[in-house]
C-alpha cells in the first residue's frame, strides 16, 4: 500500500495507533523533502491541487493534541498541535535564515539557497523553490506554491488554502517580484516573471485591467484569476458611474497591467540578485 492509500485509509478514523502516527511522520517527511506537494503543474501548464495531500495535512491537525512548545516557561510561550512543530533544519539544508524570529512550520518544503529575512513565516504544505527570498514580515500561507528566484518583499501576504481540499492554493511562478505590502489570496495564479508593485491586492473576485491588450481579466466558476507571464501590475482605480457612487465621486480599487516586462524592468529587478 503506497503513502496515498495509507493516508486515505486513515481519513475516517477517530482514534489513531502508533502505526498511524508513523505513517503521518512519513507523510510529513515527504512534504518536507518535496517528494509530494499540495499542488502541481501538468504538462499543459495547468495547476491542480493534490486533494489527498491536503487531506493528509488536515488529518495531522485532527490527529495531534495541544502541547506546550515554549522556549521560555514564563514569558515566551507557545501552544500548538504536537503534529506540527517547527521544521527540523540543519546547515546542510543550505537555507539562509537570518537571525530575528522567522519560523518554518514542519510539513513545508524550502529549497537550497532560499533566503529568509526576519521575521517571516512559512506555513505547513507550502513549497518554496530555489533562490527565492522571503522578506521581513512576509507570509507564505499553507500550501502556497512559490517558484524559483522569487522575491516576496516586506509585509507581503501570500494566502493559504487548505479547505476545500480540491481548491488550488496561491501559486507564484518563477522569477516574480512581489512588492511590499501586496496580498495574493484565494488561489490566484501569478505566472512567471510577473511584477506586482507595492500594495497590489489580488483575490479570485478581483478584476484586473490590462491596458496593453485592452482586456479585463476575471476568474470564472471553473477557473481562478491568472496574471499573465511578464505582466507589470500596479494599483489603480475605476470610477463608479451611477447612483450614489457617481454623485459622490467615488472610485473602486482596480489593479492595472501597465506594461509587460522589458529590458528596463529586468535591469531594475536584477538588483535583487545581489541580496542573495
Amino acid at each position: 500500500m503506497n503513502l496515498q492509500e495509507q493516508i486515505e485509509q486513515m481519513l475516517t478514523k477517530t482514534e489513531f495507533t502508533a502505526d498511524d502516527r508513523k505513517v503521518f511522520e512519513e507523510f510529513k517527511t515527504a512534504l518536507r523533502t518535496g517528494e509530494i506537494r499540495s499542488a502541481e503543474k501538468d504538462a499543459d501548464g495547468n495547476w491542480k491541487a493534490n486533494a489527498w495531500v491536503k487531506q493528509g495535512i488536515l488529518l495531522g491537525f485532527r490527529m495531534g493534541k495541544m502541547i506546550e512548545m515554549s522556549k521560555d516557561a514564563e514569558t515566551f510561550r507557545f501552544f500548538d498541535k504536537e503534529t506540527y512543530p517547527l521544521r527540523p533544519m540543519t546547515l546542510e539544508d543550505k537555507v539562509r535564515i537570518v537571525p530575528g524570529g522567522s519560523t518554518i512550520r514542519d510539513g513545508s518544503f524550502v529549497a537550497p539557497n532560499v533566503v529568509l529575512m526576519p521575521p517571516c513565516y512559512i506555513n505547513v504544505g507550502a513549497y518554496v523553490d530555489e533562490g527565492t527570498m522571503i522578506d521581513s514580515h512576509a507570509l507564505v500561507g499553507s500550501c502556497a506554491q512559490i517558484g524559483k528566484r522569487v522575491h516576496i518583499s516586506a509585509a507581503a501576504q501570500i494566502g493559504g488554502v487548505l479547505e476545500p481540499v480540491n481548491a488550488n492554493p496561491v501559486v507564484i511562478e518563477d522569477d516574480c517580484l512581489i512588492g511590499g505590502n501586496t496580498g495574493v489570496y484565494e488561489g490566484v495564479i501569478v505566472r512567471e516573471k510577473v511584477v506586482l508593485a507595492s500594495g497590489v491586492i489580488l483575490t479570485r473576485s478581483t478584476p484586473v485591467f490590462d491596458l496593453v491588450k485592452g482586456e479585463i481579466l476575471k476568474s470564472t466558476p471553473e477557473k481562478t484569476l491568472e496574471i499573465p507571464a511578464g505582466a507589470v501590475v500596479v494599483q489603480g482605480s475605476r470610477q463608479i458611474t451611477s447612483g450614489f457612487g457617481k454623485e459622490n465621486g467615488l472610485s473602486l480599487y482596480a489593479p492595472v497591467i501597465v506594461k509587460y516586462r522589458d529590458e528596463k524592468t529586468d535591469a531594475s529587478t536584477k538588483l535583487e540578485d545581489y541580496l542573495r
